[in-house]
């Protein structure tokens, strides 16, 4: 990892340059980018920072307009208005009170709003799309929805996320060819639980993962990387309403306590080429999550034969291009 990080750095330089022959700077992008391919969206200092830190944060690409219908989606949903077929619903486990709805635990978190129309839309923004395109190639599948709404903490730190590598949780490869496009619905910030990374730990390879050993519990599927250095470089990212952050799936991160007094939400889909194929993760560190989402999906859908692969196969939906695998 270090000699890749500082033949970077070399070519960087090297970089600096060529600015001013345009067919030189183009035939420098083909020949470093494992991440990311030629297109006419990414500058190449973009390209370069993906490269080298394994997110790039782009300024208000969502409209508000758009974030306030995916809030009154969301709202709709809480208030039980709506039923969606397919949506797992989450609550905190320390959090007795809802947000809209007495006597409820609050939802902490919606996963698969594939059969919401409204919340899909985010999917399918063309802005979105236009840079994800540039990480996954032109046929794209839309694997896993998420709305997060990082409740305040009780005091038990449960409205924090261990740090973890998105990866763990999906059967498909290869990596380079996944990336999550998440979305700022308000203004985050540290007090209310921003993301934090660790630039340029996509590098390494996938960790092994387990719930990690909190005093005030975990919130169910919150996996947590065992070992990574904690004195490694953290960036934490504030955002601001419509900020989107695009991220590989090896990166490391998680986010901290929501110290405020409201709701953080955010919105985010996990996209992967639809060239990517399946992986058996019996024997490797996912075997673990592997097995209990499929628990899971046994007692929710009362089958006893459903594999890991089929709990993404039946999510997965056809974006942009041709669905020519997964």
């Amino acid at each position: 990892m270090a000699l890749y990080q500082d033949s970077l750095k070399v070519q960087v330089l090297t970089l600096a340059l060529l600015t001013s022959n345009k067919r030189l700077s183009h035939c420098y992008s083909l020949a470093v980018s494992r991440y990311s391919f030629d297109n006419d969206l990414l500058s190449t200092e973009q390209r370069i920072s993906y490269e080298e830190d394994g997110f790039l944060l782009i300024k208000g690409l969502v409209s508000g307009e758009d974030i306030d219908r995916f809030r009154v989606a969301f709202e709709r949903i809480c208030r039980r208005e709506v039923q969606v077929p397919g949506l797992v619903v989450m609550r905190d486990v320390s959090i007795a009170k809802s947000e809209f709805v007495p006597n409820q635990k609050a939802i902490s978190k919606l996963q698969d709003f594939q059969e919401e129309p409204e919340l899909f839309r985010y999917c399918n923004l063309p802005q979105i799309l236009n840079y994800v395109e540039c990480f996954t190639g032109p046929n794209i599948m839309a694997m896993h929805t998420m709305l997060i709404n990082k409740p305040p903490d009780t005091g038990n730190k449960t409205s924090r996320h261990p740090m973890h590598q998105d990866l763990h949780y999906f059967p498909f490869r290869p990596a380079d060819r996944i990336v999550c496009s998440w979305t700022a619905m308000e203004k985050i910030h540290r007090q209310n639980g921003c993301l934090v990374v660790l630039p340029g730990s996509h590098h390494g390879t996938l960790k092994e993962h387990d719930y990690p050993e909190w005093e005030g519990g975990v919130n169910k599927m919150y996996h947590g990387v065992r070992d990574h250095d904690p004195n490694h470089p953290r960036v934490h990212l504030e955002m601001d309403k419509g900020d989107t952050v695009f991220f590989h799936p090896l990166l490391i991160h998680g986010s901290g306590m929501n110290q405020t007094q409201g709701f953080r939400k955010a919105i985010s889909c996990h996209y992967a080429s639809a060239d990517c194929y399946y992986i058996d993760v019996r024997g490797t560190t996912q075997e673990n999550i592997g097995q209990e989402v499929k628990e899971i999906a046994a007692r929710k859908y009362a089958v006893n034969d459903v594999t890991f692969e089929d709990t993404w196969a039946v999510r997965g939906r056809l974006v942009q291009g041709d669905r020519t695998n997964l």
